[in-house]
């Protein structure tokens, strides 16, 4: 008698059954393993999307800051500028008003006869001892003609006696100065190649120029920019 018996149909549909079992759960775990890892997938891509679209968004901003902050810089320059700029011109403006009107009382000395010759008188023993030339060219405006060669006279005889050296002068009356001009004398010597102004209006303008950081400092104060004083 063989020990090897046919299953019968319920035992076969038992173990299509059991079969059918394995296969199922064995598929459910797979599938569930498979929703797992692309849970898990979609929650690194996605954190990946966000953090990208975290950068891109901090970037933007960073660059839209940077472009402020260096807008806002040369807005403040460009206002500090012209602020700085309407200051000079203002301050150049009292200045200028100051020179003018100093040069507009200049040119009232030679009403005074008696002063102004006393003044030009100085003016051209200065040039006297400057060229130190035995020969010397006076030129004065038309108006102060007269007056020039009284002040000269005295300007020659005090050369004279003071430096002991004897001066020939003449007073140009073909060539004047400018009539426009405060006063004063331009002085030339013998060559005609070495001459000296001694016009109030070149005065005034050297004075100007020596005082000017005096006068500055006395109208506006120190300046915030300069560290050293004389």
């Amino acid at each position: 008698m063989s020990s090897n018996r046919a299953l019968s149909d319920d035992q076969v549909q038992g173990e299509l059954k059991k079969m059918e079992s394995f296969i199922t759960k064995e598929a459910e775990e797979k599938a569930k393993e498979i929703k797992i890892k692309a849970d898990e997938e979609y929650e690194i891509e996605k954190a990946s999307i966000v953090r990208s679209e975290i950068n891109a968004i901090d970037a933007a901003y960073k660059d839209k800051f940077k472009k402020a902050s260096l807008a806002q810089q040369i807005t403040k320059s460009t206002i500090a500028n012209k602020t700085r700029l309407k200051v000079l011109a203002t301050r150049e403006e009292a200045l200028e008003t100051i020179f003018s009107g100093t040069l507009d009382e200049l040119k009232k000395l030679s009403s005074n006869k008696a002063e102004y010759k006393k003044l030009l008188a100085g003016l051209i023993e200065e040039c006297f001892y400057t060229l130190m030339d035995t020969s010397v060219i006076l030129r004065v405006r038309k108006a102060d003609l007269s007056v020039a060669k009284e002040a000269a006279k005295i300007a020659a005889e005090k050369f004279e006696k003071t430096s002991g050296q004897s001066v020939e002068y003449t007073v140009d009356e073909t060539r004047n100065l400018d009539k426009d001009l405060a006063g004063g004398v331009l002085a030339i010597n013998g060559t005609g190649k070495i001459s000296v102004d001694n016009t109030l209006d070149e005065r005034l303008k050297l004075v100007s120029e020596s005082a000017l950081p005096a006068i500055k400092l006395e109208m506006f104060g120190p300046s915030p920019n300069r560290k050293f004083f004389d």
